[in-house]
C-alpha cells in the first residue's frame, strides 16, 4: 500500500442538468475552478443509453479489454470517486456508479458516458495538501493513482 496525507479544502454543490455527462463535467468545473484532487458524491438519473464500463473482458489474457453495457430506460443513480491531475495537469474523474431501474441493478465505471436524466447533484471536496496524482500503468494502460 502506499498512501499521502492531505486534508479538506473547498466544498463545492453542483446541480447538472438533463443531458450532462458526469465525469465530464466534473472534470470541466474543477478545472475552471483550480480543482486538482477530490472526491465526489453523484445523487440522480441516469439517461436512457448511458454507458458503463462492467468489467474486463476476462477471455481475453493478452490485454484488458473493457466490456461496456448502455443502459435501457432512465434509472435511479448513485456515484462516488475520485478527482486527481494526470501528468499533463489536468484533472481525471474516476467514478464508479450503481444504477436501478425496477428491481434491477446495473454497477460500473462511468469512463464510457454517463449522462444526467433530468437532474444530477454532485458534492466536491477539494483535498489540499498532497501531490498525488495520476500515472499510465505501461502493463495496463490505466491511469493509476500514485499518492505522494
Amino acid at each position: 500500500m502506499k498512501y499521502s496525507e492531505g486534508s479538506i479544502g473547498r466544498v463545492f454543490v453542483l446541480r447538472l442538468d438533463d443531458g450532462e455527462t458526469l465525469n465530464d463535467t466534473i472534470e470541466a468545473f474543477a478545472a475552471e475552478h483550480g480543482v486538482k484532487r477530490g472526491a465526489a458524491f453523484y445523487v440522480g438519473g441516469s439517461a436512457d443509453g448511458s454507458r458503463l464500463v462492467v468489467g474486463p473482458d476476462a477471455t481475453r489474457q493478452d490485454a484488458v479489454v473493457p466490456l461496456i453495457h448502455t443502459l435501457a430506460g432512465a434509472r435511479e443513480t448513485l456515484a462516488l470517486g475520485t478527482l486527481f491531475p494526470d501528468k499533463s495537469g489536468r484533472p481525471m474523474a474516476h467514478m464508479h456508479v450503481a444504477s436501478g431501474r425496477e428491481g434491477e441493478a446495473t454497477v460500473g465505471c462511468a469512463r464510457a458516458g454517463l449522462e444526467t436524466w433530468l437532474v444530477g447533484e454532485v458534492i466536491l471536496l477539494e483535498i489540499v495538501g498532497t501531490e498525488a496524482h495520476r500515472e499510465v500503468d505501461p502493463a495496463t494502460g490505466f491511469d493509476l493513482l500514485t499518492p505522494a
